[in-house]
């Protein structure tokens, strides 16, 4: 069992690595970088970058633990035909041409798209491509979660209040046990940052519950990873 607020996670305290993943939520060099999408929209990066440490120990653990760590990526097509009017629109507003090669256009097969290099997927580990902020959205997250009969999610990554926060309630309302790291997730935005960890707690734990990264990695220690 982890220790968590508003309870202890999960709630019964059977947590079998078997069934439980790791979610490392868009942690792409067009989000991260000092002149990537963030950037460009006037936020500071620093934030969303402090949180590779923390995200490469939690994923540690988690593969230590058996555990299997999804990491997801955002971006449009590499032929921009998901892109409409309005997301044009709006990446032009943050100086973002949405071509190949544009810090922060978020294409698919472009650098800027592809994981951080301080947090290179392993072998094993699974990759999901998103075109929306829910990683559920017209993905296949979820085959692949119920292909490894995974119950339980533990969630990582950026950005706190938009992109983890909208994967987690969709989490939330499929049944999964989510939990939320708090010292492993981040926003460009402190106040909604904070705003989203509260959210999670609403209603006894309507969302889940929170631990912190030192809390996680302890109780992932515990397991003992099932040999097949």
């Amino acid at each position: 069992m982890i220790k968590a607020h508003p309870f202890n996670y999960p709630y019964d305290g059977l947590l079998d690595p078997a069934r439980t993943a790791v979610l490392a939520i868009d942690l792409q060099v067009d989000f991260l970088s000092t002149d990537g999408y963030f950037a460009k929209k006037g936020y500071d990066p620093a934030p969303l970058r402090a949180v590779i440490a923390p995200i490469k120990r939690l994923t540690d653990a988690a593969r230590n633990a058996g555990c299997l760590v999804i990491w997801t990526c955002q971006g449009y097509r590499a032929d921009l035909a998901d892109a409409n009017a309005y997301d044009h629109w709006r990446a032009r507003r943050a100086g973002i041409e949405m071509k190949r090669g544009d810090a922060g256009s978020l294409l698919r097969g472009s650098p800027g798209y592809q994981i951080v290099p301080e947090l290179t997927p392993f072998a094993g580990d699974v990759i999901v491509d998103k075109t929306a902020n829910g990683a559920f959205y017209q993905t296949d997250l979820e085959l692949v979660l119920r292909a490894r009969s995974i119950t339980h999610l533990i969630f990582s990554g950026c950005t706190t209040d938009v992109c983890v926060h909208t994967t987690l309630r969709e989490a939330v309302d499929r049944k999964y046990q989510c939990l939320l790291v708090q010292d492993a997730c981040a926003s460009a935005d402190a106040y909604a940052h904070e705003a989203a960890l509260h959210m999670v707690t609403m209603e006894d734990g309507i969302f889940g519950v929170l631990a912190s990264l030192d809390d996680v990695v302890t109780g992932l220690s515990a397991l003992k990873p099932v040999v097949s």
